[in-house]
């Protein structure tokens, strides 16, 4: 049995979710300002959810879908528009 110390593996852990997750700028269709969204890549291919813009607090509806190479291509529009 291999002994490994917490430290280890949680920088392996930290080191394999980094390379699982991209940034993406989007632009908020409520208030038009850039905003970075972190994207992981571990959620699969085509990912659906609800997040609020960090800067006017407006929900968005994101899509995310993987391209062929791993790179994601993220959509934002607001909640009236799905």
């Amino acid at each position: 049995m291999i002994d490994f110390e917490d430290s280890t593996l949680e920088e392996w852990d930290e080191d394999q979710n980094a390379e699982l997750t991209n940034e993406a700028l989007v632009f908020c269709p409520y208030c038009g300002e850039g905003v970075e969204m972190s994207i992981d890549q571990a959620g699969g291919g085509v990912q659906e959810y609800v997040e609020d813009c960090t800067v006017c607090c407006q929900p968005w509806a994101v899509r995310v879908t993987l391209d062929s190479d791993g790179q994601p291509l993220v959509s934002v529009t607001t909640l009236d528009d799905e």
